[in-house]
C-alpha cells in the first residue's frame, strides 16, 4: 500500500491495516489534520506500525480511499444492477450504499486524483448507476424522455442530502431512507393520483 508493489498481507497484517484505516476515518472525520500520532493511537497500534503500511499521510489517504471505493464498489456489485429487477437492484444498492457512506463519509468525501483506482472505481460505479437507470427506463420506471446522467446526478444528490441532511435522519434505517430515495427520484414530489 504506502508506494510499494503490492502483495497479499498475512492475516495479523491485514487486520493491522483495517484498524488503522477505520481509525483514519474515525479521527480524520473530526479532524482533518489530524497527525499519523493520533491515528496510530486510535487504532491501538505503535507510531511504526502505521509508518511501516504507509510510507507517509498522504499514502495512508489515499489508501483509505480505495478502501472506501472498493466497498462501495462491492455493495453496487452485490445489488446485482445488471440483472436483479431494476426497482429490487436500485433498492437494495440504495439501502447498502447508505450503510457504506455512513460508515465511510470521509473517505467517500475525498476527491480522486484522475487515473487512481479510486477514480476508475467512481467511474465504473457512475456506469452500473446508469446501467440501473437504463432498466428501470425500459421498465417504465423512468420517463423515456428522461436523461439518465441528470437522474443519476439527482440520485447522487438524494443520497448526499440523506447522510449530510436532517440529523433526525441518523435514527431511521437504510432501508426507509433508501425507499424515500427512491421515492422521491422515481415519483417526485408531486400529488399522487
Amino acid at each position: 500500500m504506502g508506494g510499494t508493489a503490492a502483495r497479499p498481507l498475512r492475516a495479523d497484517a491485514e487486520r493491522s491495516v483495517r484498524a488503522i484505516l477505520e481509525a483514519a476515518e474515525r479521527v480524520l472525520s473530526e479532524d482533518p489534520g489530524a497527525s499519523m500520532e493520533q491515528i496510530a493511537a486510535a487504532a491501538g497500534v505503535a507510531r511504526t506500525t502505521v509508518h511501516r503500511r504507509f510510507a507517509h499521510r498522504q499514502a495512508l489517504i489515499d489508501a483509505l480511499a480505495v478502501s472506501a471505493a472498493r466497498q462501495l464498489s462491492r455493495v453496487v456489485e452485490d445489488g446485482r444492477p445488471d440483472t436483479a429487477p431494476p426497482l429490487v437492484a436500485l433498492h437494495r444498492i440504495t439501502a447498502d450504499v447508505i450503510e457504506v457512506k455512513s460508515a465511510w463519509a470521509f473517505a467517500l468525501g475525498l476527491p480522486a486524483e484522475p487515473g487512481s483506482e479510486a477514480a476508475v472505481l467512481q467511474q465504473d460505479i457512475a456506469r452500473r448507476c446508469t446501467t440501473v437507470l437504463e432498466r428501470a427506463r425500459e421498465a417504465g420506471l423512468i420517463d423515456e424522455a428522461a436523461d439518465l446522467d441528470w437522474v443519476r446526478r439527482v440520485y447522487y444528490a438524494l443520497l448526499g442530502e440523506c447522510l449530510h441532511g436532517d440529523p433526525g435522519d441518523a435514527e431511521t434505517d437504510a432501508d426507509t431512507l433508501a425507499a424515500r430515495i427512491i421515492d422521491t427520484l422515481l415519483r417526485g414530489a408531486g400529488p399522487r393520483s
